[in-house]
């Protein structure tokens, strides 16, 4: 069938008030979409199940989770004309460079020195570490466990939400978990954050989702560039979470320099025969 997002825009007029109101959050979170559930999408939209359902049968599929299931493969993919248009390959690869250089200006502007300081001093101050993430927000969250335990603090990662929801419940104020989503909105990581900090754990979010549903449920919220929209997630720029994750590790390692001198050492000595 045509494109799904053009078919909304182009069925758009034809919806009462409702149906637009579900209609305008297809297109403007489509890669949100895809995580619901028929009745988690009714209540982002502040809609009833009826009318989600009664949408998808006038786009003209069998039901919700048959829409969902197309929505994702249309978003799946990266388009041509969004990778390129026109121009010769040499711009377009110039066009990647300053993409990534936006991002980067966007985050230092939103970034607080103030926040990051109160950042450091609540990973100096827990025990362990811990960092959620989902989808692509895990492998950011994998970067920031192997950074900081080679700075000698215990750290570890998790993207199984399961998973996450069950460490979180055991976890004291003595813990500090730091999760990453862009968007801010994922119901997942947004209930693992909850789940740790009901318990009792020092919680930091680092985000691009500005006052998103993850940055209620946390003691501190990092705020990084989201960058140009852009249909699809495999698409979705995440340079901002990872200077984010540079500057706190780096920060940290700044505070602790003096005492961590001989841990650095002790670790490039036992690394060096890997280099040969």
């Amino acid at each position: 069938m045509t494109a799904i997002l053009e078919f909304v825009r182009g069925k758009y007029n034809s919806l009462n008030p409702m149906e637009k109101r579900v209609a305008n959050y297809i297109l403007e979170r489509p890669d949100d979409v895809i995580h619901y559930s028929i009745t988690e999408f009714a209540e982002q939209c502040g809609t009833s199940e009826t009318t989600i359902y009664r949408l998808c049968r006038k786009l003209g599929f069998n039901g919700y989770q048959d829409f969902k299931i197309s929505l994702a493969r249309e978003i799946g993919f990266p388009k041509r004309e969004i990778l390129k248009k026109g121009g010769s390959f040499e711009e377009f690869v110039k066009e990647i460079f300053k993409e990534n250089l936006d991002l980067i200006e966007g985050t230092m502007e939103l970034v607080e020195t103030d926040k990051i300081k109160r950042a450091v001093d609540m990973i100096l101050e827990s025990r362990r570490i811990l960092f959620f993430g989902v989808g692509r927000s895990s492998i950011i969250a994998r970067d920031g466990s192997i950074r900081f335990a080679l700075l000698g603090f215990p750290s570890s990662d998790y993207s199984d939400p399961h998973v996450q929801v069950m460490v979180g419940a055991g976890l004291t104020k003595d813990d500090l978990v730091i999760g990453i989503s862009h968007s801010g909105v994922i119901k997942d990581i947004v209930k693992s954050m909850q789940v740790s900090h009901d318990a009792g754990a020092k919680t930091i979010a680092i985000t691009s989702g500005i006052n998103s549903p993850i940055t209620k449920v946390v003691d501190l919220v990092l705020y990084c560039s989201a960058g140009k929209y852009m249909t699809g997630d495999l698409l979705t720029n995440r340079v901002g979470e990872l200077v984010i994750m540079d500057i706190l590790y780096k920060s940290t390692l700044f505070r602790l320099e003096d005492k961590l001198q001989s841990h650095l050492e002790d670790i490039n000595r036992i690394l060096e025969p890997k280099r040969s």
